[in-house]
């Protein structure tokens, strides 16, 4: 077995990661480019573990699974070396990362939502103008406790998002594409199936999206979906920012129609200086940042080394995507 690993692990993760496959040869490459990489190195790999790029069905004509670095999967599951191999009959298997930063993405999102209700964007511009706001009734904040949050994707982050939310007294409703209308799980979270979108937005006082990014979830959150949130209800993205039509969003923000938003991701990446939601009183922002946390190499090595020591013992893998759903 072949192993070309084209992501800067520090010495203890790259460790791990040989240690699980004693029998296999592996070369690791710190680097964002597959022009570093040798040919004939390219040609006998086998597994291959990446931060992105990928090469090219004629480069790695032994190419068994693709482990991506990364939880989402969109910029790679439509790639050419996937749809050629499927079409000639040697499927190329493809893992994420999915799971690794439940942890900390969940934190994130309860931070976000907690800076929603407590008014932060206010106090932040308070204290950038130097002036101080004593007009306490602006500030009472919505309590989450009793409050509902909705998650739309419930993975890794859902489910830790589920737990943490549940542990301030939250009830929390999941979307899942399949679920059987208002059935529980032993959380106590109620599940929505998809077709019930507008009803599960209609219960919700934060909406979470933390879908992967597929035609069926592209822009789910439109002009009709925000419609059916509640006036009250708060908006908070950490999956894709084209899960949501930014139009009409702003639009939605400007008019009062939702209280307001919490965006680490955007349809544009930057987000282009003119858009008109750098200057939202009702927006929290953060530059892609949420799934960041300094675990991420530890967990993410620990993930590899499991699949290949399931990949090595002919078992199923972790978190396989399916290529027909798109994750």
């Amino acid at each position: 077995m072949n192993v070309v690993v084209l992501t800067d692990f520090n010495d203890a993760a790259a460790q791990l990661i040989k240690d699980a496959a004693s029998n296999a040869v592996f070369h690791f490459y710190p680097t964002a480019s597959l022009s570093e990489i040798p040919a004939d190195i390219l040609a006998a790999m086998t597994v291959f573990y990446t931060h992105g790029p990928l090469p090219a069905s004629e480069q790695a004509p032994n190419l068994k699974w693709v482990q991506a670095h990364s939880a989402g999967v969109d910029h790679l599951v439509g790639n050419s070396l996937f749809r050629r191999n499927v079409a000639a009959g040697a499927d190329i298997e493809l893992t994420t990362a999915a799971g690794v930063h439940g942890i900390n993405i969940a934190e994130y999102i309860v931070m976000m939502m907690l800076g929603l209700a407590h008014h932060l964007p206010a106090a932040f511009r308070m204290k950038q103008r130097g002036e101080w706001d004593g007009n306490r009734a602006r500030f009472v904040p919505a309590e989450l406790y009793g409050a509902t949050a909705g998650l739309i994707g419930y993975g890794a982050i859902g489910k830790r998002t589920a737990q943490v939310c549940k542990g301030l007294g939250m009830r929390v409703l999941a979307l899942r594409n399949a679920a059987p209308a208002h059935h529980g799980d032993s959380e106590g979270v109620v599940f929505y199936s998809r077709d019930e979108l507008f009803k599960f937005l209609g219960e919700c006082d934060y909406v979470v999206l933390a879908a992967p990014l597929t035609p069926s979830t592209y822009r789910m959150i439109d002009g009709a979906a925000l419609a059916a949130m509640k006036r009250s209800a708060c908006l908070v993205n950490i999956g894709r920012g084209d899960l949501v039509d930014e139009e009409a969003l702003i639009a939605a923000l400007i008019d009062g129609r939702i209280a307001g938003a919490a965006l680490d991701v955007f349809a544009r990446e930057p987000l282009p200086v003119d858009n008109p939601l750098w200057r939202m009183d009702n927006v929290i922002m953060t530059p892609h940042i949420a799934g960041i946390t300094p675990n991420y190499e530890r967990r993410a090595a620990e993930l590899f080394a499991e699949n290949l020591r399931r990949y090595q013992a002919g078992e199923s893998l972790i978190n396989l995507v399916d290529f027909a759903r798109g994750y």
